[in-house]
């Protein structure tokens, strides 16, 4: 059995979980979340726990086990607190700020790069070379935060460009002088 499968997922206060078919929905007090799971998986509400089953151990079955539970549990955490990812910008000259609903960013291109805000994703920028992308659905975020980091994403010599605020960039030596006979 599949260790993350079989634990159960508590349902915070507040936050309503309604399962019709594959059709997993969970709404809290600001966002509702919506995902179709795989019809070979049984979700459950029992109580205030939300149970997910496979019907047998085939290969397929016992892969979405731990999967289906995880973006369940993914959904239960993304209404109540949210999700979000801090990027910092390096470099001389590299800025940020926000304008509107728009990321202007200066990263040392002949332009300036502009990313508009997507629905369901806030992006603030409290100095002007970090970056806080935050919203509730995990994988949104994510995908967000990484078409920004990859706008300019950072090099291995001097460390400059959009990286992760966890991230850590492997540096490389320079080339050295070369030695005439």
């Amino acid at each position: 059995m599949s260790r993350i499968g079989r634990m159960p997922i508590a349902i915070p206060v507040g936050v309503t979980v309604t399962v019709s078919g594959s059709e997993v929905s969970v709404k809290g007090p600001k966002v509702e979340l919506k995902r179709t799971v795989h019809p070979n998986m049984t979700v459950t509400v029992e109580g205030n726990e939300i149970l997910v089953t496979r019907p047998n151990d085939e290969k397929q079955n016992r892969a979405l086990h731990g999967l289906t539970r995880s973006l369940i549990h993914n959904m239960v955490v993304g209404v109540t607190d949210g999700f979000k990812k801090e990027l910092e910008v390096n470099g001389v000259g590299y800025r940020v700020q926000k304008t509107g609903k728009d990321l202007v960013m200066n990263l040392g291109y002949s332009h300036q790069v502009v990313v508009s805000e997507v629905d369901g994703i806030t992006i603030e920028c409290p100095s002007a070379n970090k970056i806080i992308i935050s919203g509730p659905d995990k994988q949104q975020v994510g995908q967000f935060a990484a078409e920004i980091r990859e706008k300019r994403p950072p090099e291995p010599y001097k460390g400059k460009g959009i990286k992760y605020a966890d991230e850590h960039i492997r540096r490389k030596e320079g080339k050295t002088g070369s030695k005439k006979k």
